[in-house]
């Protein structure tokens, strides 16, 4: 015997109506869809980081491809964006916690933002760790492509997804991901 949870307590018809099954599909669905983001392992593939520049404060190009050789962080995040500007604090920390010991620390923010206010937020807030702008949205596509901010990334040394998520990041979990990728201290 199967029991079914109804909300409708009045109905004297015990099936579910056919909106609520497909509601269902569709949440649970998504929800798989976002564990699957946020709990991804490594990937067996590097990301295609080769040709992709983006541009550092001064506007001046800078290879994605330079991030590969050591682990890296990156934020995908936007000034206007009030998830990112709360999840800076936590990049900083991961910035003055595990650059010394090798770990690459990369804001990047997305095509739309104009880089003089990119350069007032980094001045605002304090931002000691890199800061790009994917002014082509190149960036963004090899990395999934990213149309969500904030997205943040755990790279192995070879470019490999080691982690990846949307939405605010789990401090603890990402602390776990990067010691394992980092020589010890």
């Amino acid at each position: 015997m199967t029991h079914r949870i109804h909300t409708d307590h009045s109905r004297t018809d015990h099936r579910a109506p056919p909106h609520d099954a497909g509601r269902r599909r569709l949440l649970l669905g998504g929800a798989g869809a976002l564990l699957a983001l946020g709990l991804g392992g490594c990937s067996e593939s590097s990301i295609p980081l080769e040709g992709v520049t983006v541009q550092d404060l001064d506007g001046k190009p800078v290879a994605l491809d330079s991030l590969k050789g050591q682990p890296t962080a990156i934020a995908f995040w936007a000034t206007t964006c009030p998830g990112c500007v709360k999840e800076i604090p936590h990049i900083q920390e991961l910035q003055d916690k595990y650059a010394e010991r090798g770990l690459n620390v990369v804001g990047l923010a997305m095509s739309y933002d104009p880089l003089d206010q990119i350069n007032a937020m980094v001045k605002q807030k304090d931002m000691t760790y890199t800061i790009w702008q994917d002014e082509s949205g190149r960036g963004a596509e090899v990395f999934g492509p990213v149309r969500v901010t904030p997205t943040f990334f755990i790279l192995d040394s070879e470019a490999r997804i080691a982690y990846q998520k949307i939405g605010l990041i789990d401090m603890d979990r990402v602390e776990g991901i990067i010691e394992g990728l980092l020589q010890p201290a």
